[in-house]
């Protein structure tokens, strides 16, 4: 497709020297909804007033789109010393495992020597107070981590959800109202986007990341609805999500799940080339609502990249702060029509993906 970068999974293993080493982010099936471009897709009849009601809220977390750069993603080669799940000792019922959502209790999850859990030089992470993210990328796998922690015990967390990249999964993705490392029930590194793949889409002439991209708001700018019949406190989800978190927020706001896109003519003029393949990428293949919080977007720490941040001129506030070029706000996106609003349960049913041997190319 135009502009697209793909990636040759074989070829960018060739000389890793590091087991922690970052390589460019994982990809899950290509007929996934995160490959599919939205920029002629239908938008939502209420688009308009849902973006109207987001923005009169604050739009996005602080009033504006910025980024997060804490999230690391791992890579382990077969070998990689590995740690047991096992649950938060806090006694706390709040923190309690999430079972039949996440993988059962003792899955080994690979370690590689040097790595490091979202926002911390290392491994430990205070997860009685954040969500302390832990990506590894094993052989066809991602070990996807909420509130872990590792101690001489085991591997602390919430929940593990396991991606497998040699398969399809359907539209209810891992399961219905079962949640993931994100409360979305979304796959995070795939949606992460990192300083590598953005300086290889600068080098394509309108290049883009060829995926949408996770994005976050506080749980008050979400929608619920009371009067949705079997809806838990009225809180609700669109796909692709399968679950939602605490959306607390007025019945005709953005839902968990939504997936936006930029308008055709928001203007680029002022942003360096590495701002515009993001900006690019939000129009053709948009964002989706993954989880709940302040700051917006997810890029990936360049600890571990060959490109940094700073040489491709992106900050945390670059869609803000950038001299002579228009501020990004949420009145600039549009509502993709993705299907009805679904009724949270909570009563987790798990799907099984298709697998598909075409696509088994991992990093080992």
């Amino acid at each position: 497709m135009r502009g697209r970068v793909r990636w040759s999974w074989i070829t960018l293993c060739v000389g890793l020297t590091s087991s922690a080493w970052a390589l460019p982010l994982p990809q899950l099936h290509p007929a996934s909804p995160w490959y599919q471009r939205v920029d002629q897709a239908a938008l939502h009849p209420n688009s308009a007033a849902m973006i109207n009601t987001l923005s009169g809220l604050g739009g996005f977390g602080n009033t504006r789109l910025q980024i997060d750069f804490s999230m690391y993603v791992l890579y382990a080669s077969t070998g990689t010393p590995t740690q047991p799940i096992i649950e938060i000792p806090s006694g706390d019922p709040n923190d309690a495992y999430y079972l039949p959502d996440c993988e059962p209790l003792n899955t080994p999850v690979p370690l590689p020597p040097g790595g490091a859990i979202e926002g911390q030089p290392g491994y430990s992470c205070n997860n009685l107070n954040g969500d302390c993210h832990l990506l590894v990328v094993q052989g066809n796998e991602i070990f996807e981590v909420y509130r872990a922690n590792v101690t001489a015990q085991g591997l602390e967390s919430q929940c593990l959800a396991r991606w497998r990249m040699d398969a399809l999964y359907p539209v209810t993705g891992r399961g219905d109202h079962c949640t993931s490392a994100d409360a979305a029930g979304f796959p995070m590194a795939p949606l992460l986007f990192n300083a590598d793949e953005v300086f290889a889409a600068t080098q394509v002439a309108n290049g883009d990341l060829g995926h949408a991209i996770r994005f976050i708001l506080p749980n008050a700018r979400m929608a619920r609805d009371n009067s949705l019949p079997g809806a838990v406190l009225g809180r609700l989800y669109v796909r692709p999500a399968t679950h939602a978190g605490g959306p607390n927020g007025p019945v005709g706001s953005v839902p968990y799940g939504v997936r936006l896109r930029l308008r055709a003519d928001f203007p680029m003029t002022g942003y360096n080339p590495a701002a515009q393949v993001l900006l690019r990428t939000m129009q053709r293949y948009g964002m989706v609502l993954a989880d709940g919080g302040t700051v917006a977007l997810t890029g990936e720490s360049d600890r571990y990249t060959t490109h940094t941040w700073a040489e491709l001129g992106i900050g945390s506030r670059v869609f803000d702060q950038t001299a002579g070029a228009q501020k990004v706000f949420a009145s600039d996106f549009q509502v993709i029509d993705t299907g009805p609003r679904i009724a949270e349960t909570y009563e987790c049913i798990r799907s099984e993906p298709q697998m598909d041997a075409l696509f088994a190319n991992g990093f080992e």
